[in-house]
């Protein structure tokens, strides 16, 4: 029952009846070597997670930097490396985790990323490729906090999908075991409407 609830949630946000997109909300883009994708942001459902994202767009933080995490079948990652693996530090302070805001992790949802501590995410940001329930929060014990949704791609799905199909290898010195063999990059991520 509580996964159902958690899909309308979803549903019932992103169901707005403004703008071309008939997306209510902030919406930003993201550029990237395998083509735009435009995001719409919850900033109701995940009001702290989607001003953090957008601060950081606005700065141009993600600008130039990597996709250095895909895993068919499960997400794409990206906001912290530049194509030489070089890692850029996050200079605003962790958000506190907003998972337990009753959205889910959808195919087309994007999320924040982090350490095991649940409230440590910064700027990594990952896009479900799949429903990924088990990502969702569960209660405020270890382990059980899950991944703030804060948005979804409104346009731009094929470009999500090839860069999920992308070849890749591992890459160690990062700890990602899906690091694109030639680099994805976000030429520049802007927003679109505050």
């Amino acid at each position: 029952m509580a996964s159902v609830l958690k899909v309308l949630a979803v549903g019932l946000i992103g169901s707005g009846c403004g703008g071309e997109s008939g997306f209510e909300g902030p919406t930003a883009a993201l550029y990237t070597t395998q083509g735009e994708i435009v995001l719409g942001l919850y900033a109701e459902g995940a009001p702290l997670t989607v001003e953090n994202f957008l601060a950081y767009v606005e700065v141009g933080f993600y600008d130039g930097l990597i996709f250095h995490r895909v895993v068919p079948g499960f997400m794409i990652q990206a906001g912290a490396y530049e194509p030489e693996l070089q890692e850029r530090e996050p200079d605003r302070p962790y958000v506190r985790n907003e998972s337990d805001g009753g959205l889910s992790n959808l195919r087309g949802t994007i999320s924040m990323a982090r350490t095991q501590a649940a409230h440590s995410a910064q700027a990594q940001f990952f896009i479900n490729l799949v429903d990924n329930l088990g990502l969702d929060h569960e209660g405020q014990g270890p382990g059980m906090w899950g991944y703030a949704v804060f948005g979804e791609v409104l346009e731009g799905m094929d470009a999500v999908d090839r860069i999920a199909g992308v070849s890749t290898r591992p890459a160690p010195p990062i700890g990602s075991e899906g690091l694109p063999v030639e680099a994805v990059v976000i030429d520049s991520a802007r927003v679109l409407n505050r």
